[in-house]
Order: structure tokens, then sequence, then C-alpha cells
């Protein structure tokens, strides 16, 4: 009776260790990470009748920090973001592995539907370090930063994938109606790609765009401006 019991107890046990690891692996595959905001500050009609707006763009740090914020003025009713994608194989990302427990993303550019994405706004400039990597890590900026330097070997070459337990390595665009007093969220999933949200902006935030919009400057055609970039037209 004693050893039956004591078996069975033990059996329990082990069953609920299952469950509990079940359950964690459940929510790795199935969690998913803020990497950037995106809000309207300002949106205006040019004298050619072309709707520009002026972007906030907040990302996130991989250590979960909000990096400065940029700003640029695309021209249309729709904005672009796009990014290149790397999400690794399902047992790294069940097993929480420290490099490739989680899908990543690198902002490339933004613009709007009456721009030409090769004019686009770059997020990084080319050559420098991205911003994202600031707080990191240095074992996962050396590891990242080595996959985004191979990034289209690796979307064509299997075996490349195969040796650095990457799945899939593509290119991802997300395009929506941009609007003024909405929040934009952008996030990734675990073991998927890039997601779009919104919600409505709060009231105190709502108060302060309208004080800044009063002393913004006209739209009299195209332009762009980033904080601490250079216009890229």
């Amino acid at each position: 009776l004693y050893q039956q019991r004591y078996s069975s107890t033990r059996q329990i046990e082990k069953l609920q260790q299952q469950t509990q690891e079940y359950r964690q692996i459940i929510a790795r595959l199935s969690s998913e990470r803020r990497v950037a905001d995106l809000l309207a500050l300002d949106q205006r009609r040019t004298q050619e009748g072309i709707q520009q707006t002026t972007v906030l763009f907040v990302e996130y740090a991989r250590d979960g920090s909000t990096l400065p914020p940029r700003s640029f003025v695309i021209d249309g009713e729709m904005a672009h973001l796009d990014a290149k994608v790397i999400k690794f194989e399902s047992n790294l990302v069940k097993e929480n592995d420290p490099l490739r427990g989680h899908s990543i993303a690198l902002f490339t550019r933004i613009y709007g539907d009456m721009e030409a994405p090769e004019r686009g706004h770059r997020i990084d400039l080319p050559g420098q370090v991205p911003l994202v990597y600031r707080g990191a890590d240095p074992r996962i900026s050396r590891f990242e930063q080595d996959l985004w330097k191979t990034f289209w070997r690796l979307a064509d070459e299997p075996s490349m994938r195969q040796q650095a337990g990457v799945r899939i390595a593509q290119g991802e665009g997300l395009w929506w109606p941009i609007e003024t007093e909405k929040l934009y969220t952008v996030t990734i999933e675990s073991d998927g790609g890039l997601n779009l949200m919104w919600e409505p902006l709060r009231g105190i935030y709502r108060e302060a765009l309208k004080e800044t919009a009063r002393f913004a400057p006209p739209a009299t055609g195209p332009t762009s401006t980033s904080a601490g970039i250079a216009p890229e037209r």
C-alpha cells in the first residue's frame, strides 16, 4: 500500500511538472513583444491636395527601454513600415534559447502611399549600429548583427538557415490608413511575424498634441524631417 501510494504521488507530481512545462512552452510560443509605437502628430493638406502626416516613431530596445523618438513626414493617406524579420526554429523558441528564443525584426524604412518606396525614410543610417541594440547584451548584439549582415543569403540558402537555427528570413511590411488621435503599436510574435494594433489616444496626450499642432508650420510641399536625422529626399 505504501509503495502504491508513493508511486501514485510521484506520478501525479511528474504530470503536474509536465503540465507546467507545457504551459510555459505554449506561453513562449504565443507571446508577443512590443517593438515600436507610432503616432500621427499632425496632418495637413499641401497646396497640391496631398495629405502630409508628421509621424512620431518610438522604437523599443532589446532591454525594453524606449529609444529616442524620431519624426518623419510622409505623403499620402496610408503609412507603410518595412522591416526585415527573422523567425527561429520552433524548438529553439520552446526551449527559450537565450539568443534565438524569439523572432526579431529590424525596421528599414517608413513612407506614405504617395511616395516611392525607394525614397522612403531610413529608420537607421547606413553603416551605423542600429539604435535598437542600445543597452542590449553584447552577445545578442553581435549575434543578431551578423544575421542582418547576411540576411538575404539566409533568405536564399537553406543550409545557412539550418546552421543558424533560422526557420524563415524575409521582408515584411505593414500599411494602414494613418489617423490622428490614435496610438499605433507594432508587436512581434515569439514564433511569428509583425502585428499592428491601435488604441484611442488618451485625453491628456490628445490635448497636448492639439496644443503642439497650433504652432506647427503649414505644409507647402514634399518635405521630410527626422529628429536628429537630415531629410532624405
